[in-house]
């Protein structure tokens, strides 16, 4: 694995992006377990490797950039984090979680994670399509182009419906007939979600 985002190893990015999160869920340092936890560099479709991030657009999501997500579990759920380094300054972009992994192309990572899942799809529904139903990670990049976000939720993914994080175009939208649309798919990384809380 390259340097990270954090530290130079693994084990120091997932202890870190841990214990910066924590305050943001309301748990104290060392509260909550770290279950998952990946980071990568953002690739050009044409160099797509399954287990990197991908970038569909290398003007808003270089290829230089990085991401990181952890889930970790708490006595009530999970809290996923984000963070990203080198994207676009001073700029919002929308971020969700997702049903299927990336792929060369930006459909391939489905539609968002909902925990009550909309029987209309696509949905654009706000009581389904919405920040305590679906997994948003939505953030707005510093003067480097660097962020976090974390989402904290009291229940946890179904096996194997929850496969990525992608990176949209802008923040999500939240009214009838648009909720949850955030425009174009600009990024992806496929991500290992845990199902339960064990």
């Amino acid at each position: 694995m390259a340097a990270g985002i954090l530290t130079g190893t693994a084990t120091a990015l997932l202890m870190a992006v841990s214990a910066a999160a924590a305050p943001a869920y309301g748990a104290t340092p060392g509260g909550g377990d770290l279950v998952v936890g990946k980071e990568s560099r953002f690739a050009p479709v044409s160099e797509f490797d399954p287990s990197d991030a991908v970038t569909y657009d290398t003007k808003k999501v270089p290829t230089r950039a990085r991401i990181a997500v952890a889930q970790w579990k708490n006595d009530h759920g999970m809290t996923i984090r984000l963070k990203v380094k080198g994207l676009q300054p001073h700029r919002t972009y929308g971020a969700h979680v997702h049903t299927k992994p990336c792929g060369e192309k930006p459909d391939d990572s489905g539609p968002h994670y909902q925990n009550r899942k909309d029987p209309h799809q696509p949905s654009t529904d706000p009581r389904y399509a919405n920040p305590e139903n679906e997994v948003w990670l939505d953030f707005t990049t510093d003067s480097d182009g660097d962020a976090s976000m974390s989402s904290k939720h009291s229940w946890w993914f179904r096996p194997g419906e929850a496969r990525s994080v992608v990176i949209h175009d802008h923040k999500t939208e939240t009214g009838h007939g648009h909720a949850g649309m955030a425009g174009d798919r600009l990024g992806c990384l496929s991500v290992p979600f845990k199902h339960a809380a064990k």
